[in-house]
């Protein structure tokens, strides 16, 4: 790949539906939002040899550690919340996975999902934007697989290389966890579900609200506006606010919508006709 725009790193997830297992985990939703944006997207992942990455990836650069069975999830939604279980592990990710040619993306998005991604992934990419949605890094579970929030001890020694850190509320173990990860991060975005999302930078604390949608799945909707966030702010050299109106409004349109084709084809739609808007 002679340009790599958006590099993102985790494994791929078998989502289970009435229908089926389907494509899932940030790298299918970053990923392919970040292509949808016009971005040459490639994808460090692992999975079992049963999926057909062509397939469940299209258009993406993608090298797969190899691994006896795919991360596998169920979701369920309800009114007090999303409910996670882990079904199957794939393998762990580490820095030698590497391909030599794809040290220098602009952008690097590290999205672990079940601590299957070495965090020394920070550190490799010293002349690219380093976005990070450090969730899987915050997740335990307990022996029926079901996912719930915890203490990450190794943040200290994270955070402070990464350039853009996005956290949802949901991924908080408490309030105290949000003061600790905002003195640590350069800039961490909390993202909110419907009522959008806060920046924190330095000093400096910024509520962005998102669009009234009808929800019909928000599966995604993270890591879609994360990959959304981090192409506009790159794109922009830096335009904080614009970058998370930007997201907030693409994210937004995807929850309205039921499958992975219907969310894309709304991604690149939303996301050209509003940065054709904000530069008129």
């Amino acid at each position: 790949m002679d340009t790599l725009d958006y590099l993102v790193i985790g494994t791929i997830t078998a989502d289970l539906s009435p229908a089926g297992p389907v494509p899932g985990g940030t790298v299918t939703y970053s990923g392919r939002t970040a292509a949808a944006l016009g971005l040459q997207t490639a994808v460090l992942t692992t999975a079992g040899p049963e999926v057909n990455m062509a397939a469940w990836l299209p258009g993406l650069s993608v090298t797969t550690v190899p691994a006896a069975e795919t991360t596998t999830f169920t979701n369920a939604y309800t009114a007090t919340g999303r409910i996670q279980t882990i079904h199957k592990l794939a393998s762990p990710l580490r820095v030698a996975d590497l391909p030599a040619d794809w040290s220098e993306p602009a952008i690097v998005h590290l999205g672990p999902l079940v601590r299957e991604v070495d965090p020394a992934f920070v550190q490799a990419f010293p002349n690219s934007l380093v976005g990070m949605t450090p969730q899987g890094w915050m997740r335990a579970w307990d022996e029926h697989g079901v996912v719930s929030a915890c203490d990450w001890a190794e943040a200290e020694a994270t955070l402070p290389h990464a350039d853009v850190v996005i956290l949802s509320t949901e991924d908080l173990l408490d309030d105290q966890m949000l003061v600790r990860f905002r003195a640590l991060s350069r800039l961490l975005i909390l993202t909110r579900s419907a009522e959008g999302c806060l920046l924190f930078s330095g000093a400096e604390e910024y509520a962005v609200p998102a669009p009234a949608v009808t929800e019909c799945n928000p599966t995604g909707a993270g890591d879609i506006f994360a990959a959304a966030f981090l192409t506009y702010y790159w794109r922009t050299g830096g335009n904080l606010l614009e970058a998370a109106d930007y997201a907030n409004q693409v994210a937004a349109q995807t929850v309205t919508v039921e499958s992975m084709e219907e969310k894309m084809a709304l991604v690149t739609a939303t996301g050209h006709q509003i940065a054709a808007h904000q530069h008129e």
